[in-house]
């Protein structure tokens, strides 16, 4: 039943020697708290068909959430355990909605990214201490979610010649086929959300959740950065009742069509290697803070990564030595991190902290918020 993964990591030391080289050299090893002034990292597009339109808002804003930045919508890229938690987190959450200022035509092709970012976050109270980013599959939800939409295919299965088209890099034109070929088979939307709403979500993640709800406003700035979808996302989050918990989602832009098919589209194209063509992690969480460090006049005591994957070590390759990375245990991540301490010590600058559990996490923020 299982798609290809995505999260294949290096196999080899060379394969981490020229991930930290290619992000050296880029410019995007450092710490992300730095108190100096932010460097605003401008994403290079492709070519022209990459570049969104003038007056395209890259946004989902629905009332009740706050945001859900999608990407470039207008760019196109060149060539089963049943399980719900009843725990519901309750309680009053700002509604943060706006819509960006547009930029004329004649204005140089600097990021528009950072222009979205920038506009829009804006509207996130300033007073916040820490900023913390999740991972969606394998970390807030047990399961893959691409994984599991097959569970809606005839036999819960793919036939091998869709499997056959993927190629490496290009999963997410991959998983454009994959509910192409669903919507062939007549699967509906509320099939596909049914499912969502089933995934089990990971040991103690509730919990965590539960403990980020109930600290001061004063204390976290949550932000949920996914190589999934909208759909998939917002679906699990309402029905789990912690989408409200969110201040900014950052994924891959994904609406039913009037043929009733998920249409998946890229959320960005960026110049890194390591990383899928539609997603690079490290580019988003880069410019994401140093954004809110220059909207806040100053940087956070510290920011949080709790993820699992390999597309999870590149944007944890930003944070800096007062920054905490917290990989699930002998998941991709928490292997490429200690492969390369042992391979290059001091190259990974943020403290590490593996979890099984939830509960592993909220030990050590308690710590952390208390100093």
């Amino acid at each position: 039943m299982a798609l290809v993964r995505r999260r294949s990591s290096p196999s080899s030391l060379e394969g981490i020697v020229n991930a930290l080289s290619v992000a050296a050299m880029g410019g995007l090893v450092g710490a992300v708290t730095s108190s100096a002034a932010p460097v605003v990292l401008t994403v290079t597009y492709k070519c022209a068909s990459h570049r969104p339109a003038a007056g395209t808002l890259p946004l989902l804003c629905e009332t009740g959430a706050d945001l859900t930045d999608t990407g470039d919508r207008n760019q196109r890229c060149c060539p089963s355990n049943a399980f719900h938690r009843k725990n519901q987190l309750e309680g009053a959450w700002p509604t943060l909605l706006t819509s960006p200022s547009t930029k004329g035509e004649g204005e140089p092709p600097r990021s528009r990214r950072s222009e979205i970012m920038a506009s829009n976050s804006a509207h996130i109270s300033s007073d916040k201490r820490f900023l913390i980013f999740f991972d969606f599959d394998e970390t807030i939800v047990d399961e893959t979610s691409d994984d599991m939409v097959v569970q809606a295919a005839p036999g819960q299965h793919l036939p091998a010649w869709l499997k056959d088209t993927y190629q490496p890099g290009r999963y997410n034109e991959y998983m454009q086929r994959v509910l192409s070929y669903l919507a062939e088979q007549g699967v509906t939307e509320s099939d596909i959300r049914n499912i969502m709403e089933k995934i089990p979500a990971t040991p103690g993640m509730v919990t965590l959740f539960q403990y980020l709800r109930t600290r001061p406003q004063t204390d976290f700035e949550i932000v949920l950065l996914s190589d999934a979808n909208t759909f998939f996302i917002e679906s699990w989050l309402r029905r789990a009742g912690a989408r409200p918990l969110f201040h900014r989602i950052f994924t891959n832009p994904a609406t039913f069509n009037r043929d009733g098919r998920l249409v998946l589209r890229p959320f960005h194209s960026h110049d890194c290697p390591r990383c899928p063509d539609n997603m690079c992690k490290q580019v988003v969480v880069r410019d994401y803070v140093a954004r809110r460090t220059q909207e806040r006049g100053r940087p956070y005591q510290r920011v949080f990564y709790v993820g699992d994957g390999a597309n999870d070590f590149c944007p944890a390759l930003s944070l800096g030595p007062r920054d905490v990375a917290f990989p699930r245990r002998d998941f991709p991540m928490h292997r490429l991190i200690t492969e390369t301490h042992e391979a290059m010590p001091g190259e990974f600058k943020a403290v590490t902290v593996p979890w099984v559990s939830g509960e592993d996490v909220v030990q050590r923020l308690r710590k952390l918020v208390a100093e």
